[in-house]
């Protein structure tokens, strides 16, 4: 073997042992969650609006650009909600709040996998209707999109090969502009709390 095929096999080593090193945390990782919605309600009306606090499903895709950075996408389908104003039913809504964020995974500490994260949500409101009295009353409307802001705070713990128990705290801003004939009289801050417990698979 001559010195130039001993320098590509120890650059081809070099190079590999990352890898090697890694070789079971691979790139994709899908969790499923049962998550608790806590609704702040804040609002500038003066109608008292606020939606229903409820347990909905949630999946997130998660890609690892590094062992320790990822980005993930979570997704539902969309949730149905009671509006209601000053404690009395008005109408109903679905909302879908689709969001991305960049995550830090920390990696020193085995098993037990804490993480950070920020981000976007983007919420389409769909679906939004008024009883007939509140209708002819006030003639109600809402915007139908929303961009705001996305935290996240979590962790995995390695339960098994690939599989990981997952426990993610999520905070959105999500907010639409209510409407009277019209005229905009203030804004509905849903701005959810999201409490969530899962299981994740990598692979």
């Amino acid at each position: 073997m001559t010195i130039n095929h001993l320098l590509r096999a120890s650059l081809l080593v070099t190079l590999a042992a990352p890898f090697a090193a890694h070789a079971d945390d691979t790139p994709w990782l899908v969790r499923t969650r049962a998550v608790q919605l806590e609704s702040a309600n804040k609002d500038s009306t003066g109608l008292g609006l606020t939606i229903n606090d409820k347990t909905i499903p949630e999946v997130d895709i998660s890609y690892f650009v590094t062992p320790s950075v990822a980005l993930e996408l979570v997704l539902t389908y969309p949730q149905k909600h009671t509006l209601r104003s000053n404690g009395t039913t008005i109408g109903t809504l679905k909302h879908l709040p689709p969001t991305l964020t960049a995550q830090y995974h920390v990696t020193t500490l085995g098993a037990f996998k804490p993480y950070v994260g920020a981000g976007l949500n983007y919420t389409q409101f769909s679906s939004v209707e008024f009883d007939p009295a509140v209708v002819a009353a006030l003639q109600p409307s809402v915007d139908r999109s929303s961009v705001g802001l996305a935290m996240q705070v979590g962790f995995d713990w390695t339960i098994a090969k690939n599989t990981v128990f997952n426990v993610d705290v999520k905070k959105l801003q999500i907010r639409t502009d209510v409407s009277s004939a019209g005229t905009k009289v203030g804004e509905f801050r849903v701005d959810p709390l999201l409490i969530g417990i899962g299981v994740g698979y990598r692979f």
